[in-house]
């Protein structure tokens, strides 16, 4: 059903903010270590800029987004999580990491924004706009969410039971 290979990707969650929040963290950090059974995995917690108190929305999101995009390099298929990308489900986010995959890439980063998103440069970067939910998340929880249903697209890729449907 599915042909990957898994010895040349490398994964990044990138995520703007402040470290893991205690409560969650040892959830996050429990996907994070199934994950790399099946690639290497990597997190990037972006802090905030120093001043964002004194900077409006879209200068805020403007700094933020010419950080981000300093980090990109020829390598990275950015995935940008964004309220308006494209909802997939499980087996639509296996597919499209397979096809991703199949297709060359060789790290696939997964970015979650600031308070205010994704500044309009990086989201025009960015190589696809996924939605996780049309649900409001918390960061902390949205972190959570995206490494543990990274976690089951991998199962589902390897037809591990972890998935049921």
């Amino acid at each position: 059903m599915f042909v990957f290979f898994v010895h040349i990707m490398k994964i990044e969650f990138w995520s703007i903010g402040k470290q893991h929040d205690a409560g969650i963290k040892s959830a996050i950090e429990d996907y994070s270590k199934r994950i790399n059974k099946y690639c290497s995995l990597k997190w990037e917690i972006i802090p905030v800029p120093k001043n964002a108190a004194m900077l409006s929305e879209n200068d805020l999101k403007r700094l933020e987004g010419k950080m981000i995009l300093d980090w990109i390099d020829k390598d990275t298929t950015l995935i940008a999580l964004d309220e308006y990308g494209k909802e997939l489900d499980s087996i639509g986010l296996a597919n499209f990491i397979t096809k991703k995959t199949n297709m060359g890439a060789r790290k696939l980063v997964f970015l979650i924004g600031g308070a205010f998103g994704l500044d309009e440069s990086v989201l025009e970067k960015a190589d696809f706009k996924w939605s996780l939910s049309q649900l409001t998340f918390p960061h902390q929880l949205a972190r959570l969410i995206l490494a543990e249903q990274v976690y089951r697209a991998f199962t589902i890729i390897k037809n591990e039971k972890y998935h049921h449907k």
